[in-house]
């Protein structure tokens, strides 16, 4: 007898081993249709896979959100049936799901082209229309490496010889191609319907070791509908609009380039923006009572290794070398954060302290994995760090997820997650001390009122944390802001505090940051905003222009009335027509254009017109002054 326990708790009970496929036609045809796998305690497996003993069991259709990542591992095997079709000669390597999509690695002495692309993709298509049936099997392990040397598939030999003695070696089968995977898979290759498309080419070494063979692996992107498809391929034509290297170059921003890779060279614009947003966070981090402070670049190396990160982080770090010492460019503030905590004596009476730097850090990133400003070497985090008893973890969390969700709301960011992040495989300190800070950051975040989704083993190696993620104008997610809760890092470093018994304690650690870094958190902005940066923020807020050379000296005049009332403006009496300038200007995203003429240096006017819209608005000057004045000001005018 064997008993399935359904999602709604209800039963089914079959005298004999049974299928998800037998379970699914048993409930209704419309079912049996849908099925595209189930899941088996928790585990997603094949449908085909007999079930012998009592389960909780659930059927997986392409409406649950588990379908997608089925789909698109799918869609990777399909991929490469189609381009061992197409290419006998060339061998499939690895194919996972990825997000967003899949992709497949490939051996092939001819690099592909784009008109490959268009074949393979067109092959894939015919392959769903055979509706192949996928058939697993388990494999001798012998037979299987003797199987692919001798089609020539040495790469596929490598990896099952690289497998456990003690795992099966499973073998998916459809139509006249054979791969080796765990699965699960669909039924068939019809079921993965014609909502996928083929995306790029890119380069690939085995193994991802630089050492080894470079491969051409092929991205893909599937998805459950042509609905979500096209909703996809759309929001990448909205993402390639906004990219902020592009309008970073447009609004003469910043630049980057190979003498200084992965660092940042910010124009005046760019750098007027950077202050602009700098100093938000100053006044709100004061309005909170953080105290700021500044800390050496570089620190020699004993204190890393104090700290633990030179064992965790040794490989990031940028070295320097003086006489016979080896400093570390400093790769984040913390430990030079517990060398000021402490200096002197701190009684329990100055808790909680929460320390601020908008610390310079730099970390050594793989020159391939950097991108514009959203993946740099060199940067600046809104880095702080609150040193307080465990009785006030709740109140600080509390009070630090209050003032997130209000800097977010300033800045037009009204949606964003929490991801609850617990203990990594590797970290510091015993599994009793991440108890205690992993109970003691969810019962905060439970006191703080927040939801939130469990993101298993991405916690820093001092402590679990929590993630905020953004999400953009365009449905995109950011990770931006962080919270940690860290028993580990005062005892190595020996921070202690006088309590009221008069006795030494540990104080705890909250490492905290809320933009992340300046320089990604910019990027972002300029994507969220495709460049049409709120007024507080837009580096030139407005230009005076003139229609004719007549009005040249009125547009001088209006542009000191201007920066006499703190608007960050440019003057531009060119000899070039109105329509020319004004488009230039929109071109650069400046928020307000003052078009001058002779008729309004007459009349003490200007014509006023807005980025983005048609029509322009003739106001007193005092009275433009005034609502651009109020604009400019931003979220903090009244504080």
């Amino acid at each position: 007898m064997v008993k399935l326990t359904l999602p709604d708790g209800t039963s089914r009970e079959y005298d004999a081993p049974v299928t998800g496929a037998d379970v699914a036609a048993d409930i209704g045809p419309g079912l049996a249709k849908a099925a595209l796998a189930v899941k088996i305690n928790g585990e997603m497996a094949d449908l085909s896979l007999p079930i012998t003993e009592d389960v909780d069991f659930a059927i997986v259709t392409a409406k649950d959100e588990e379908a997608l990542e089925l789909l698109r591992h799918d869609a990777a095997h399909v991929m490469a049936e189609a381009v061992q079709e197409l290419y006998p000669e060339v061998q499939v390597t690895i194919g996972p799901a990825i997000e967003n999509g899949f992709y497949y690695d490939f051996a092939r002495s001819e690099p592909f082209t784009p008109e490959d692309m268009q074949a393979i993709e067109k092959r894939m298509h015919e392959i769903v229309a055979r509706d192949e049936e996928i058939v697993r099997e388990v494999w001798n392990r012998q037979d299987a490496i003797n199987f692919f040397k001798e089609k020539g598939e040495h790469y596929k030999a490598q990896i099952i010889e690289a497998i456990p003695g003690d795992e099966d070696i499973r073998m998916y089968r459809q139509g006249n191609f054979i791969d080796l995977c765990r699965g699960p898979h669909l039924p068939s290759t019809g079921k993965l319907g014609k909502a996928f498309k083929l995306m790029k080419l890119a380069g690939a070494y085995w193994r991802g070791d630089s050492n080894n063979e470079m491969l051409q692996r092929i991205y893909g992107t599937a998805w459950a509908d042509k609905k979500q498809l096209k909703a996809y391929l759309h929001m990448l034509e909205e993402a390639e609009k906004r990219d902020h290297r592009r309008l970073g170059r447009e609004m003469s921003l910043f630049h980057l380039q190979d003498v200084a890779q992965g660092s940042v060279f910010w124009h005046p614009k760019g750098w007027t923006m950077y202050r602009a947003v700098q100093n938000y966070m100053r006044q709100r981090l004061e309005a909170e009572n953080y105290v700021e402070v500044n800390t050496p670049q570089m620190v020699d190396r004993t204190l890393w290794e104090d700290s633990g990160h030179w064992e965790k982080f040794r490989e990031n770090m940028f070295i320097a070398e003086s006489e016979d010492r080896m400093l570390a460019i400093k790769p984040m503030n913390c430990p030079c954060h517990v060398q000021i905590f402490k200096q002197g004596t701190t009684s329990y009476r100055d808790l909680p302290l929460r320390m601020a730097e908008f610390g310079s850090c730099a970390r050594n990133e793989p020159s391939g994995a950097l991108h514009g400003l959203m993946r740099v070497r060199a940067f600046v985090q809104d880095d702080a760090h609150i040193f307080c008893t465990e009785d006030q973890i709740k109140s600080e969390t509390k009070e630090f997820i209050r003032l997130l969700t209000s800097i977010y709301k300033d800045f037009g960011f009204e949606d964003f997650i929490i991801k609850f992040s617990d203990r990594p495989e590797k970290r510091a300190g015993s599994n009793e001390t991440w108890d205690k800070a992993e109970n003691a950051l969810r019962e905060a975040s439970e006191a703080a009122g927040v939801e939130m989704t469990l993101n298993p083993g991405e916690g820093a190696f001092y402590g679990p944390k929590l993630e905020f993620v953004l999400r953009d104008a365009i449905g995109r997610d950011w990770q931006c802001g962080t919270l940690q809760v860290d028993f580990v890092l005062p005892e190595r470093l020996d921070a202690s505090f006088v309590g009221e018994d008069g006795e030494k304690h540990r104080p705890v650690m909250l490492h905290r940051a809320i933009l992340g870094s300046f320089e990604r958190f910019l990027g972002i902005l300029i994507e969220n905003y495709a460049g049409r940066l709120p007024m507080w923020l837009a580096p030139v807020q407005a230009v005076v222009t003139t229609i004719t050379s007549d009005a040249d000296g009125y547009a001088a005049e209006v542009f000191e009335a201007l920066k006499s009332a703190g608007i960050r403006a440019e003057l531009d009496v060119r000899n070039e027509k109105i329509n020319y300038k004004i488009r230039e200007h929109s071109h650069k995203k400046v928020p307000a254009i003052f078009v001058v003429g002779k008729r309004e240096a007459e009349e003490g006017k200007v014509a006023v017109r807005r980025l983005g819209g048609k029509d322009q608005e003739i106001l007193a000057l005092a009275e433009a002054i005034d609502i651009l004045s109020a604009e400019a000001k931003g979220p903090l005018a009244g504080s």
